[in-house]
Parts: structure tokens; sequence; C-alpha cells
């Protein structure tokens, strides 16, 4: 069976950061995920994962530098911020390091007005070169995530074949690709054809539903399908929850019954 990881900031937000570890063990959760730990102190978070038998299993990037709450998605692919993605990643390595966490989705990030393109192909090359030669002795792999542009528009990353091509050109050991169901569905479709294609690459998956990005099963993407198909194809990663409960996190969990008791 598929196994899943709440993610700690889409999910659980019934109550604050810090207590949602507790929760998601409540729920049956022994990995957890998240976005932007960077708000709690890393020997906080370290606790939680302790005090409930918990993994963490991945987290991302800061979206711009130390304390910048300003960039929307990242800043990996920003020709001029070579030195605050470099700041950036040192702090997400040390957290993942800290944490145990083995993988960070690397933020490629919007691109900017005007950049052009052979300019962000290059910075985020040399960024995610950077990044993965960083996180290598401490056990941390980088990972680049197609998202889509509608409900981020301007990613620089907005396909999986794109994301592939990117890791492919970069071709280092330390990078691998997160593969999320919802943003292929908003951008691409095929689904499992798309998954196959990139298999090799593909280090963690995420899962929610289109539209709404809610829980699987509350709309069009055949889950039960996927979930099957991840099984047979021998896909042994983690499954992260990436998904905004419709109405409650616990009162949205059904879904996921029939796979735990398989």
């Amino acid at each position: 069976m598929p196994r899943f990881a709440a993610n700690l900031s889409t999910m659980f937000g019934e109550v604050p950061f810090l207590d949602r570890f507790a929760a998601a063990r409540a729920a049956g959760f022994g990995a957890v995920e998240c976005q932007q730990p960077y708000g709690a102190p890393k020997e906080e978070i370290a606790q939680r994962l302790a005090d409930h038998g918990q993994t963490l299993v991945l987290h991302n990037t800061p979206e711009g530098g130390p304390g910048d709450t300003t960039t929307k998605g990242g800043i990996a692919c920003h020709p001029g911020r070579e030195a605050e993605f470099q700041e950036g990643i040192k702090l997400a390595v040390d957290y993942a390091h800290h944490l145990g966490c083995p993988h960070l989705h690397l933020m490629a990030g919007i691109a900017p007005p005007g950049a052009e393109p052979a300019a962000l192909r290059e910075t985020y090359l040399a960024n995610l070169a950077w990044a993965a030669e960083h996180g290598a002795p401490a056990g941390v792999t980088p990972l680049v995530e197609a998202i889509n542009t509608t409900d981020l528009p301007g990613f620089y990353v907005c396909r999986v074949d794109q994301a592939v091509g990117i890791i492919e050109s970069a071709d280092h050991a330390n990078l691998g690709l997160q593969y999320d169901f919802y943003h292929r569905q908003m951008m691409e479709g095929a689904l499992m054809a798309g998954f196959e294609a990139a298999r090799r690459h593909i280090r963690h998956v995420q899962v929610s539903d289109v539209p709404g990005r809610h829980e699987p099963g509350s709309g069009e993407i055949a889950y039960p399908h996927i979930f099957a198909r991840l099984d047979a194809l021998g896909y042994d990663g983690w499954v992260g929850c990436e998904y905004s409960p419709a109405a409650g996190t616990m009162e949205g969990l059904g879904w996921i019954d029939a796979w735990r008791a398989a």
C-alpha cells in the first residue's frame, strides 16, 4: 500500500503548527511533511517528531532569502539573487539535516518580468547544482517540482517534461523530481503516463484533488486507480497529502481508510 505523509502546512490547520504533529499522529500518520518550517525553531520541531515517533520526509526551501516574506514561489531562477539563494539553501539544509529530512523541494520561483529565457535557465541550473553539492554531505536531496500556472502564474517550472529536462541537464546524482498529481492534472492530465515517463527521477509524490485542491475523492482524479498503479509499479517513496481539507481535517480523512487496511 502507499505510504502516506500528512502535510502539516495544509492539514490540521485547526491547531497551531507545533501541535499538528500530535494531531497527525492521533490520526495515524507516522510521517509528515511541511512547506515552510522556519517559523519554528528546529529544536522544537525535532522534539515533536521524537515525542510522536514521526519522520519528516520533505520540506520546502525558503521562498526568498532568510527573513524574506515577500517573494512567492522561491528565487532559484532569479538572476542576480544567487547569494540570497545560497543563504536560503544553507538554512534549509541545516533544518533538514537536523530533522533527519531527506528531501527539499527547491522552489524555482516566478520568472521576473523582462528576464531573458537564457538567463533564467542558466541561473536555475547553476543554483540547482550548488544546492545539490551543498546538500549531498548532509544527506539532503533537492527536488524539482512542476507547479501549475493557474494557481501560481508565471512559475518557471510548470510542466513535468520541463522539470525532467532540467534535472537531466543539471546532470547531478543528488537531484530528483517531486511529482504532484494535482499540478499535473491542472496543466497536462495523463497522470500515470506522466508518472511512468518520469519514473526514474521521481523521489517524492504529492496528492490532492481537482478542483479545489481538497482531499482525494473530492473531485475528478481517479485516486483508487492511481494508488493501485503506484503499488503495481513498485513505487516505495512517500505520498505527501498536500491538500486543503474541504470541511475539517478529521472529517475528510475517510478516503485513506481503505488504503490503510490494504
